[in-house]
């Protein structure tokens, strides 16, 4: 069972946050999930019955602009750390763990790298790199689509806003057939948290991509808890090199490449990952 509720921030914004709050909560590993572009936050239903099997207690929410919470045009990739701090003191968590899938791969590095005294463990799946990484060819790899998406945003603002209102819906987003797969599956979870954040219009998504692009506030290198990458070596969506290059920037970094995996199909790997988490935080 998911509640869902608003916690209002010092600023005045709203943030809307899930909770799956079993009743035995005390005894659980909190693990806060980080949603991809454009999604909303709800958690990762897929995964929940090895979440109740591994004894993890799913908390959320969504990203300013989409959702129920408040825009927050100049947010960057950072600002998940504060984000999630506020969440926990909210629900009276002391200690977690973060899990972002694509986009959500980065604001879990975030909180690993921004929150050392809180974050236990940190699982990013198919997440980017920074942009302009040294030693890394950024858009090598990537579909055509998100290549345009992406390079619109580094031009700024108004670039990305033009972008988006002439983009072609029915773009190859670089899926491949392993992902087609999964989503006719139990992956066709997506399609519930895909299709509020496109309804509710481009800005959740706009200030993602800008925010993805531009310096993200924090170095991964600084994450010192144990981190897990987990990326598909077939993904065109992120490619597999910035998985990659993230698992020799982070010093407590281990990688795990699915050769045969693209962007959504490497969620197949999510209970295992799961199962790491629970292992690398003292609860296995």
């Amino acid at each position: 069972m998911v509640t869902e509720t608003d916690l209002g921030l010092d600023d005045g914004r709203t943030l809307h946050v899930y909770d799956t709050h079993p009743d035995d909560a005390d005894g659980r590993l909190a693990v806060f999930w980080h949603h991809g572009t454009p999604n909303i936050g709800a958690p990762p239903e897929p995964l929940f019955a090895a979440a109740a099997r591994l004894g993890i207690r799913w908390v959320s929410y969504d990203r300013p602009g989409y959702g129920g919470s408040t825009p927050n045009p100049d947010r960057d990739v950072a600002s998940a750390a504060p984000y999630v701090s506020s969440i926990a003191d909210a629900l009276g968590i002391d200690r977690f763990a973060v899990m972002g899938h694509s986009g959500g791969g980065p604001h879990a590095l975030a909180c690993g790298a921004l929150l050392p005294e809180r974050v236990l463990g940190v699982v990013s799946v198919a997440g980017m790199a920074p942009f302009g990484a040294e030693g890394l060819d950024w858009f090598a790899g990537m579909a055509a689509s998100g290549v345009a998406s992406l390079r619109a945003a580094a031009e700024g603002r108004a670039a990305k806003e033009r972008y988006e209102a002439s983009a072609d819906e029915d773009a190859d987003p670089g899926f491949v057939p392993a992902d087609l797969a999964a989503l006719d599956g139990e992956w066709s979870w997506f399609i519930s948290v895909v299709r509020p954040a496109i309804e509710g219009g481009p800005g959740g998504q706009i200030d993602d991509d800008l925010a993805y692009v531009a310096p993200w506030g924090f170095d991964p290198a600084r994450v010192t808890a144990p981190v897990l990458f987990l990326h598909g070596g077939r993904d065109r969506v992120v490619p597999s090199s910035h998985g990659e290059w993230l698992s020799r920037r982070c010093p407590s970094a281990e990688l795990w490449l699915r050769p045969d995996d693209g962007h959504i199909s490497v969620l197949g790997s999510g209970t295992a990952a799961m199962v790491w988490l629970r292992e690398h935080t003292g609860g296995g």
